[in-house]
């Protein structure tokens, strides 16, 4: 069986070719139940041999949906939110949908283009990191929509997905203390997010537990780039000198940033400076040393964000919040507090 010229094969072609009517053939497509397994198997005998292939958009037009969803995240370079990306991919082609990846580039104007585009590509819904604390936007755009990111705990009224950040924080906060590391320098991100303010409640308590000043501790502020935590740590050690013995970042590309700055100095990671990262990029396994990091179930949120959504999709409004345990991943970056080997260094200097 062949099907003659270009013309693409329709549902009376396979029902010509199968020798059942073209309501059977639109069951046996379907999944239908109401079908017998002979004339099933001779319905996707004929889809194969003639080269059948369904018309999902109209199917998708009948049916309310369109099969495509729609995720919106800040940096689509940045490898953390690649993997949410790659999570979200693989959930939704196990549900038989597609999925349109759009960038904001932290920008909330090009944020709310890249919704009103999902409206009109009539997207079944979307999942977001909004780009500021403030999503009240969200909901003119009318589509069913679930969060990721630090946002997402401020609207209760909208399902959402992330890791547990005060649970990551306080991982690598005792392991560092475990090391001898009580009074890390701290690398942060835009003052005006939500996640700062979350790591820095944990960081609060942690000093309160060990007896140590909230005041006292060293911060720096950046982007959340290579290039961003290496112009911080330059600040910081140019500031601070030999008291930064250990730096906790706030992303894994920041303490990768850190790492160039700490070698430019003329230091040793994790000899003189030790790094821990947040986040558990890839990059960070070929970094040398290698990156320490408190790493993100970064595709799981991508996984359970599609799971979120589908049930969003459904008109299920019983909203939830799920979070999601950080893990630590041990590599090169971390060195037990001895002697200020830089102090030292500095003594004997001066002597000669």
């Amino acid at each position: 069986m062949s099907n003659s010229g270009n013309r693409q094969p329709t549902i009376i072609d396979i029902a010509k070719a199968a020798g059942v009517s073209k309501s059977t053939v639109a069951r046996a497509l379907s999944g239908s139940p109401h079908i017998g397994e002979a004339s099933r198997e001779r319905v996707l005998t004929a889809v194969r041999a003639l080269g059948y292939e369904r018309n999902h958009l109209a199917h998708s037009l009948r049916a309310g949906r369109t099969g495509m969803i729609g995720l919106v995240i800040p940096d689509i370079a940045n490898p953390f939110w690649a993997e949410v990306a790659r999570g979200a991919q693989d959930a939704a082609a196990a549900n038989g949908s597609s999925l349109l990846i759009f960038s904001s580039d932290w920008d909330a104007a090009r944020e709310a283009s890249h919704l009103r585009a999902l409206r009109q590509a009539r997207v079944d819904g979307a999942i977001v990191n909004p780009v500021a604390d403030n999503v009240d936007g969200l909901g003119r755009f009318g589509l069913p929509v679930v969060l990721i990111g630090s946002s997402a705990e401020r609207f209760p009224e909208l399902s959402s997905v992330g890791s547990d950040i005060a649970q990551g924080v306080a991982l690598g906060l005792d392991h560092l203390a475990s090391l001898g590391h009580f009074r890390p320098a701290l690398l942060l991100g835009s003052p005006n997010r939500l996640a700062r303010v979350r790591f820095l409640r944990v960081v609060h308590d942690h000093c309160l537990a060990h007896d140590i000043d909230p005041a006292t501790l060293m911060i720096e502020e950046g982007e959340y780039t290579v290039e961003s935590g290496k112009a911080a740590t330059l600040r910081l050690l140019e500031r601070e000198g030999a008291a930064v013995r250990c730096i906790f970042a706030a992303n894994d590309l920041m303490a990768l940033g850190a790492l160039l700055a700490v070698r430019e100095a003329g230091l040793t990671c994790p000899g003189e400076v030790s790094i821990l990262g947040f986040d558990g990029i890839p990059a960070g396994a070929f970094s040398d040393p290698g990156l320490t990091t408190i790493e993100k179930p970064a595709r799981s949120i991508g996984l359970e964000g599609i799971k979120l959504l589908a049930e969003a999709i459904d008109g299920n409004l019983d909203h939830r919040r799920v979070l999601l345990e950080c893990t630590l991943t041990m590599r090169g970056s971390l060195a037990r507090t001895e002697k200020d080997n830089r102090s030292a260094r500095l003594v004997a200097g001066g002597r000669n």
